[in-house]
């Protein structure tokens, strides 16, 4: 037993600058710390981050609510730490207290619990964790609602499946690097500029900034030696309005969306397509899969959040192949990991996933590992993505021993 008496949570920045939580527990001299990162392109079903008055009343919360509560509870005991944040809450979707503060607190237990155990945290969740690491997905040219002034779809990612994790973070960065150089060359003179993920902003066509893309993760596939490959996250939701897709070249209705998504799958060998319809066309994700399922991923992120009564929908009408795993969308790492379970019995793949606005905060790299999720979105570069990337490596030669 892993008994909580001291309580915490104090307020940090993001990688925005905007204020999130950060909570604090221990065991006598035993610590577990988590902070909780934000989006700016959220679903609409996602857990508010924080009650209404916002972050200075949500720590409030957590001092005058939470922490008389979880003083004296076991952190072992992650459903109960959990249930009596929900109940607190007493909503049905974390309204009162938000997210940050909840999922904060959440990973806070179960990291106190694994420093308690003398155990790192991916092998708290899972004592077997798959010897497979999960691949390195980092977002390598942005736009949408990451980036002002750029492309219209919101992440050209670059996936690469080598059965080494530093070697697949170090193909990324070098996708990474050489894109920027060949936009240097096309521009020259003008400035290469950054989005909230560190992604490099062009003002280049949406197929001509995937060609670019496409081309550089070719070559880095030769010279690496295992696949490096294109995939996007449209973040489709953004551009939906008045039942059309709105691109800057013109509209497209959900049907010519759904063909203009395949083309791209077809022509640029895609391995990821996450979000490429908006978050309520289930059916439209469904014909989708059918068409381009057995070449790529096709990711639900807005269309599920995180949510298993969402995610039970999907698999009822096979909206998808793949889930993005956000634990700050759902609120717990129960809620999370029931996703995950869920996905899991029914063959669909998950895909761990940092946000927009992040904190230096590595637990996802835990949590991805320990759930075996085929992949883990954390951006290339910039110190609260590398934070990410660089536990994992670290996770991978605790793992072999090394």
């Amino acid at each position: 037993m892993t008994t909580i008496d001291s309580c915490n949570a104090r307020p940090i920045l993001d990688s925005r600058g905007d204020v999130t939580i950060e909570v604090i527990l221990a065991s006598g001299r035993t610590r577990g710390s988590a902070s909780a990162p934000g989006g700016a392109s959220t679903g609409i079903h996602e857990v508010p981050a924080f009650p209404p008055d916002g972050v200075d009343a949500a720590l409030e919360i957590f001092k005058h609510k939470v922490a008389p509560r979880l003083k004296g509870m076991d952190a072992e005991d992650q459903a109960q730490i959990d249930a009596t944040l929900h109940e607190i809450d007493g909503s049905d979707n974390l309204s009162n207290i938000g997210g940050s503060l909840s999922i904060s607190t959440s990973l806070a237990a179960a990291k106190l619990a694994a420093a308690a155990l003398d155990l790192p945290l991916f092998r708290y969740l899972n004592p077997r964790p798959p010897e497979h690491m999960p691949r390195p997905l980092g977002n390598v040219i942005g736009g949408g609602k990451h980036a002002v002034g750029g492309t219209d779809i919101q992440e050209f990612l670059c996936l690469a499946s080598g059965e080494d994790s530093w070697k697949n973070v170090r193909a990324n960065v070098a996708v990474y690097k050489a894109v920027g150089k060949k936009l240097s060359n096309k521009f020259p003179g003008m400035p290469l500029g950054k989005g909230d993920e560190g992604a490099w902003v062009t003002s280049l066509s949406n197929t001509d900034a995937l060609q670019t893309l496409a081309s550089i993760c070719k070559e880095m596939t030769e010279r690496f030696g295992f696949p490096c490959r294109p995939s996007l996250d449209i973040a489709a939701s953004s551009l939906f309005k008045r039942n059309m897709y709105l691109y800057k070249e013109g509209k497209k209705t959900p049907e010519e969306q759904i063909a203009f998504v395949e083309e791209l799958v077809d022509k640029f060998g895609l391995a990821i397509v996450e979000d490429p319809l908006q978050e309520e066309d289930f059916s439209g994700f469904a014909e989708l899969t059918r068409r381009v399922g057995g070449k790529c991923l096709v990711v639900g992120d807005d269309l599920y959040v995180t949510k298993v009564e969402r995610l039970k929908k999907g698999i009822a009408e096979k909206a998808s192949n793949a889930i993005l795993i956000k634990p700050n969308q759902v609120g717990t790492l129960s809620d999370t990991k029931a996703a995950v379970d869920l996905a899991r019995k029914e063959g669909i793949t998950t895909v761990v996933s940092h946000r927009s606005g992040e904190t230096t905060d590595s637990t996802i790299a835990h949590l991805a590992v320990a759930f075996g999720s085929y992949a883990i979105k954390t951006g290339i570069v910039g110190g609260e993505r590398i934070a990410k990337l660089n536990e994992l490596a670290r996770i991978q030669s605790q793992i072999r021993g090394e």
